[in-house]
């Protein structure tokens, strides 16, 4: 699973335990970064012995994430962005992807693991045309996000908004109510808005993802994965769905050539409307 895992917020850098595993850093190892230790690593191990290919599938949904970005700016004509569960910096972040369109946009990001934090510095670098900025939040508290002044100061509310949930919702378990916060988050934007999001799937590889699941939980990450069907109905009731709908990520607009297999994937992904 990805690099977005919800937990507390403040104003102060947090300390870094590193004898737990977080999924942020267990998704930089994936990805084959330096931001990781021995915890991470570990519970990354595990949860690869059970899926194998679970590398292509993070590079996948990063390549779902940029084309995802492109479409918004270059077609649906969005320039503000609230990507909640940003990661580690990586190649192609939101605004880095969005301004090379748009210079003008838009971005603030949402994250809570202590080397993210530290590492803001790096997602601040906005071009001069636009802004971005950071905001060390749980998703768990949509309320807090919504009422950041970091929002209010780089956002507008009364505009459309591209809510990014990429990679984050299989964090949430259904004792979390991920309907609800998705509602409230959806809620606060205006008619014009989109919700892009992604879930690992057991669908194509059960025995695999599960092992992937157990590993994380054994690790103290919380973690679910989905169908297709139960997805789509956390993220995108009432939303348009924009074409192709809810597929696999490797499958979303992606360009002709070769594709992994879905049970290489499982990972779905999709873009919402909202329309009124």
């Amino acid at each position: 699973m990805a690099a977005r895992r919800p937990a507390g917020g403040g104003l102060m850098e947090p300390a870094i335990d590193t004898s737990k595993p977080h999924s942020a850093r267990v998704y930089d190892y994936y990805l084959g970064g330096k931001d990781n230790f021995a915890a991470d690593r570990e519970t990354a191990q595990q949860a690869m012995q059970s899926w194998r290919a679970v590398r292509t599938a993070v590079r996948e949904n990063r390549a779902f994430l940029g084309r995802a970005v492109r479409y918004l700016v270059g077609e649906a004509g969005i320039r503000q962005f609230l990507d909640i569960g940003t990661g580690l910096p990586s190649a192609n972040n939101v605004h880095e992807v969005a301004q090379a369109a748009a210079p003008e946009s838009r971005i603030v990001y949402v994250d809570n693991d202590p080397i993210v934090l530290a590492h803001a510095r790096a997602l601040l670098n906005s071009a001069p045309e636009g802004r971005t900025a950071y905001i060390d939040a749980d998703l768990r508290q949509p309320e807090s996000i919504l009422a950041s002044s970091a929002v209010a100061q780089t956002l507008d509310l009364s505009q459309p908004v591209a809510l990014m949930l990429v990679a984050i919702l299989h964090f949430l378990v259904d004792a979390d109510d991920p309907a609800a916060i998705v509602g409230r988050l959806l809620g606060a934007l205006p008619a014009g808005s989109y919700l892009v999001a992604s879930h690992v799937t057991p669908e194509h590889d059960p025995a695999g993802v599960g092992g992937l699941e157990r590993a994380y939980r054994q690790g103290g990450i919380p973690a679910q994965a989905r169908t297709a069907d139960d997805f789509e109905a956390l993220a995108f009731a009432d939303l348009e769905m924009i074409d192709p709908g809810v597929v696999l990520v490797s499958e979303w607009r992606c360009p002709d050539g070769p594709r992994p297999l879905p049970a290489e994937v499982n990972w779905y992904g999709g873009i919402g409307r909202k329309s009124v």
